[in-house]
């Protein structure tokens, strides 16, 4: 008897190790394409997180990551020590994050909805090259372009006030604009780009289901309504959870680049990633940068899960994982 119930999971492993052979020999080629990722996901992703050791030690270059002294979570005291300060950034990153996300989503949904009502391959050519070009603009030369719009003394916004009759705004200390200026900033560098990923979706959809509503008299927004959209809503929601994934970050070059980190605007421009460079970067503190890293990593994969979660109550087929 006990020989017969030993026996039977060495039964059930024969067939299902023959199905992986099988599975393995019958896309062999597809698992070889996969190796130079693999590879590379492996080098540059998962072999540096051995380097997170580097948080909870006080690191200095003579003694190495792993040679130097263990100090527990004294490397997080920084941080969380001004309180008021690390609670300011993580708020100002946070919202415009979201803003970017919210708003950044809906006007590249908006211009990929245009492209594919645009049937002059010439002007749909030239329709996406001025709104992609802007990804390819550094933030330093964005900083020059926005200067010479809101300059207080020169800047064209300016002048258009005086124009039109109102008082002059000096946009460089007046915190309240900058949540706005900031996402309009964003929405013009990154939404040409998302637009195309959301155009190349457009541009799967099988044509019959067009041909069929124009047979029953939609218009043209009916057809976006209740076709695009509903067919795009699965894009959506993965870039929508890639994008809470780094919700937490915020981009220090466009900071540096638009408002070269001006203290007047700190109450509504200071980030966690400027926070931590002013507090310690500068000064060469790694392990510091390091453990306020890890914390933007440990918070963004739980907003992650969480959205995940969501989603897949909706619908399985929304979630990533």
């Amino acid at each position: 008897m006990h020989s017969q119930t030993g026996s039977q999971p060495k039964m059930n492993q024969a067939p299902a190790l023959g199905k992986a052979r099988n599975k393995i020999g019958g896309n062999g080629l597809l698992y070889i394409l996969a190796i130079p990722g693999l590879m590379y996901l492996l080098m540059f992703c998962y072999l540096p997180m051995a380097g997170l050791v580097v948080v909870f030690k006080n690191y200095n270059f003579m003694d190495g990551i792993f040679g130097s002294p263990w100090v527990g979570f004294e490397n997080f005291r920084f941080f969380f020590s001004s309180f008021d300060k690390a609670w300011r950034a993580t708020q100002n990153t946070v919202l415009l994050n979201s803003c970017y996300i919210v708003f950044g989503t809906a006007i590249s949904l908006i211009l990929a909805l245009l492209f594919n009502e645009i049937k002059g391959k010439t002007f749909l050519k030239v329709a996406q090259s001025v709104s992609f070009f802007p990804y390819f603009i550094s933030w330093a030369v964005a900083g020059g372009l926005l200067l010479t719009l809101i300059d207080y003394d020169k800047g064209t916004v300016e002048q258009l006030l005086q124009w039109l009759g109102f008082a002059k705004i000096d946009f460089f200390s007046e915190p309240k604009y900058w949540p706005v200026i900031l996402t309009i900033s964003s929405i013009w560098k990154f939404s040409g780009y998302n637009a195309i990923i959301f155009y190349a979706v457009l541009r799967n959809i099988d044509p019959s289901y067009y041909e069929s509503a124009i047979v029953e008299g939609a218009t043209r927004v009916q057809q976006m309504v209740r076709i695009s959209l509903p067919l795009l809503r699965p894009t959506i929601i993965i870039l929508t959870l890639l994008a809470v994934g780094r919700i937490f970050y915020g981009d220090l070059t466009m900071m540096l680049g638009l408002t070269n980190l001006n203290p007047v605007l700190f109450s509504t421009t200071d980030i966690i990633d400027t926070f931590v460079y002013r507090s310690v970067i500068k000064n060469g503190e790694f392990a510091m940068a390091s453990a306020v890293g890890l914390y933007q990593s440990i918070f963004g994969f739980v907003l992650v899960i969480v959205f995940n979660y969501v989603a897949g109550r909706f619908d399985k087929d929304y979630k990533i994982f």
